[in-house]
């Protein structure tokens, strides 16, 4: 098979519109956002079907509280790629930041279908979750979670609370005694396993007068 002019400006295009791509998130990453738009803006150009530069341009707008132009964008990139997991995050995180937490739920809870494994998706569905009163998806998708990465403190704190907030303080204690045990001085952890044992002391009690 002959390779042809265009195939090679083809594979140039594709390159340069990774590397683009990856200096626009560079840029973002330490705050540099003129210059992550610009890049971004380029890689748009030599990538149209590409929802990456399109969540990256969202990211922008979200971090300048830009809300309408952080979600065109994101729509934009779910338009592009109905299984982009990112962007579907990036809308959570407006519905979350205009108060729309049924939305937000909604749109957390897509994106951890597509990918289990994003952390930001986690976090945000737990403060959604706290705000709704609505714990059993959040707790699913956290034990999933914990499964593949079993010593992440920062989720495991999470679910403990939703544990006790969901009245199941056996599993809450569980936790929390595993995660004392990865970190001894997480105040926060020793603080709610005094509220967990509380907890169990009452039903325990309640257990005997009922008996």
């Amino acid at each position: 098979m002959d390779i042809t002019d265009n195939d090679i400006e083809k594979q140039d295009s594709t390159q340069d519109y990774g590397i683009l791509q990856e200096m626009g998130d560079c840029y973002t990453s330490v705050g540099n956002y003129t210059e992550a738009h610009k890049c971004y803006e380029k890689a748009a150009s030599l990538g149209p079907d590409e929802p990456g530069p399109y969540v990256g341009l969202g990211v922008i707008a979200l971090q300048q509280n830009q809300l309408d132009d952080a979600e065109i964008s994101f729509r934009v990139a779910c338009r592009l790629n109905a299984h982009c997991a990112k962007a579907y995050a990036g809308l959570a995180m407006v519905a979350q930041q205009r108060a729309d937490y049924k939305r937000a739920f909604e749109m957390y809870l897509r994106c951890l279908e597509l990918d289990v494994d994003n952390l930001i998706a986690l976090l945000g569905l737990f403060q959604t979750s706290c705000q709704m009163g609505s714990f059993a998806k959040v707790i699913h998708y956290l034990k999933l979670y914990l499964n593949m990465h079993p010593a992440d403190t920062s989720v495991m704190f999470p679910l403990a609370a939703l544990y006790m907030k969901d009245g199941r303080f056996e599993q809450s204690k569980k936790i929390l005694l595993e995660l004392l045990t990865l970190n001894p001085d997480d105040k926060n952890a020793a603080n709610l396993l005094e509220e967990v044992e509380h907890g169990l002391a009452k039903e325990k009690k309640a257990g005997v007068q009922i008996g």
